[in-house]
């Protein structure tokens, strides 16, 4: 309270030219909302950008190779599973390079960011490189692996 005195003089005795240049009430309340920030440059970012930046399309978890006997993978199945970010991509498969649409052979599990190819009644004819294509906006990232079904000799 020992301040306030001078503060109260000082006012009267500046020019009304002068009284105009102090910071508009709405200038102090923005100084005010944010502290951290000394008031006179926004944030670093606005937040929609940070979240933006916080889910990159990406594979979390990549396929990995599957390697099955012959003699023992013929009728039993192979499941190609991805984790994906964001849950909101879009993911296809493709096989050797061309699309594998969903069928009795080949079901496509989507379960979140968990997605899986689920090839049933594994044959020879089915060994190949698989690939997941994920998509979001107009990216693309594809993660690749391989069935392989050994021949026993």
């Amino acid at each position: 309270s020992e301040a306030k005195p001078p503060e109260e003089k000082a006012p009267k005795g500046i020019s009304p030219v002068k009284a105009k240049k102090t910071p508009s009430p709405a200038d102090a309340e923005r100084r005010k909302l944010r502290p951290g920030s000394g008031g006179e440059k926004p944030p670093e970012e606005p937040p929609f950008t940070y979240q933006l930046k916080a889910v990159p399309l990406k594979f979390v978890k990549e396929m990995k190779d599957i390697v099955l006997k012959e003699a023992e993978s013929v009728g039993s199945s192979a499941i190609f599973e991805v984790l994906i970010s964001p849950s909101t991509a879009i993911t296809s498969w493709m096989k050797d390079g061309s699309n594998i649409r969903e069928s009795p052979k080949h079901k496509f599990i989507a379960d979140g960011k968990d997605r899986k190819l689920h090839i049933i009644d594994v044959q020879l004819s089915d060994a190949g490189e698989y690939t997941c294509v994920l998509r979001l906006g107009n990216k693309e990232k594809t993660s690749t692996a391989k069935l392989i079904v050994e021949g026993i000799l």
